[in-house]
């Protein structure tokens, strides 16, 4: 496998880096962070001029890439730069429009930024599940009625629409019988808690009481497959920008290693922590690769894709809690203070475990897959 990008994503990285560079930092992070959009509309909007959003989808959906390494780039430059605005909700909302075809005009105003759509797949009940659906959606006339509740959805109080997965009929945890509606954030009967999360981010739980839908409103026909497509791809964007936080953390702890005297000599000097570096180094190549990987798999069959996927996933999250951890302890006191920027990386890693199955989960699902193969 060739690990090295082409000069397309090349670039692409590197705009983002510069432009975030510039114009972010760790004062905006802290800015954003606190405020109670947890969104910067100028920041977004010179990343959507830039093409980051465009990046996440084909040209036949009217965007200008989307393919996994495309995603892989944009996100890697998103983790470096500990960016917090609304792309994991809208790669997971525009691919299933994208792949079901019939709403390019939604997509559109996605890519163009807007419009923000997010996507609400995860019920409290299923964890991790997406096939855990108890929101019901029942005909009425040519319309839907929705009744339901999801939680932690991305970026959900910025979200003017919701992609929303509802189960039309069969038994609570079936794959089949499950389909999708698009929600407007503003309609009658829908109730949302919006929360910054422990990163900076945003999340949101999502009610839904009687909630009528036009005959329109329904995206396409039995919706797992999509949603497990989409939900692969946000893994691949989340490894992605765990290895970019992974590799501020990285440069971090070794500038720190090289500036910080003690006994008269830099303690990176010392040979225990030379040790510990090196481990930290060879784990983060580990999982830079897992997640190559995982991106080279996602155009691929079902049961390859999902191993792949559920592989970088376990990686992603047991590594990026070594370096959050060995981070942070060889920083010492000041890695635990609020000035510096290593513990809000520390703590996007951690986050990222959580978010579409942690650890646990895809290493049971890993060896299922295995023992189905």
């Amino acid at each position: 496998m060739n690990f090295e990008p082409t000069d397309d994503r090349r670039m692409l990285g590197d705009s983002l880096n510069r432009y975030l560079g510039d114009r972010w930092g760790f004062e905006a992070w802290k800015r954003v962070a606190a405020s109670d959009a947890g969104h910067d509309p100028a920041i977004w909007a010179g990343l959507v001029e830039l093409g980051a959003v465009g990046a996440l989808f084909t040209e036949e959906s009217g965007g200008f890439a989307g393919g996994a390494f495309d995603i892989h780039a944009v996100f890697h430059a998103l983790g470096r730069n500990l960016v917090v605005e609304p792309f994991l909700g809208t790669l997971l909302a525009g691919r299933v429009l994208a792949a079901e075809g019939g709403h390019e005009t939604m997509l559109a105003s996605m890519i163009d930024g807007s419009e923000i759509v997010t996507a609400a797949f995860y019920e409290p009940q299923g964890r991790y599940d997406i096939a855990d659906v108890t929101t019901r959606a029942v005909r009425d006339g040519e319309g839907w009625v929705l009744d339901g509740a999801k939680s932690v959805v991305p970026s959900l109080g910025l979200a003017g629409t919701v992609l929303v997965s509802a189960r039309i009929d069969g038994d609570a945890t079936a794959t089949d019988g499950i389909g999708l509606f698009l929600v407007p954030s503003d309609a009658a009967g829908v109730e949302i808690r919006d929360y910054g999360l422990i990163d900076g981010g945003r999340g949101g739980d999502l009610t839904l009481r009687g909630v009528r839908l036009d005959a329109g409103s329904r995206v396409g026909g039995a919706a797992h497959a999509a949603i497990e497509d989409a939900v692969a791809a946000g893994i691949v964007a989340l490894a992605a920008e765990a290895v970019g936080a992974m590799g501020f953390c990285r440069d971090a702890t070794l500038d720190y290693l090289r500036t910080r005297v003690q006994f008269g000599m830099p303690i990176g000097k010392f040979q225990a922590l030379q040790h510990r570096m090196a481990t930290l180094a060879i784990e983060i190549e580990q999982a830079s690769s897992a997640a190559i990987n995982a991106a080279a798999a996602l155009d691929q069959p079902r049961h390859a894709r999902e191993r792949a996927i559920s592989a970088a996933k376990f990686t992603i999250g047991r590594v990026g809690a070594l370096v959050a951890e060995e981070s942070i302890h060889l920083h010492g006191g000041i890695g635990m203070t609020w000035e510096l920027p290593l513990p809000h990386y520390a703590k996007r890693l951690i986050m990222i475990d959580h978010m579409l199955g942690d650890e646990d989960h895809h290493l049971g699902r890993y060896i299922a897959l295995g023992a189905a193969a």
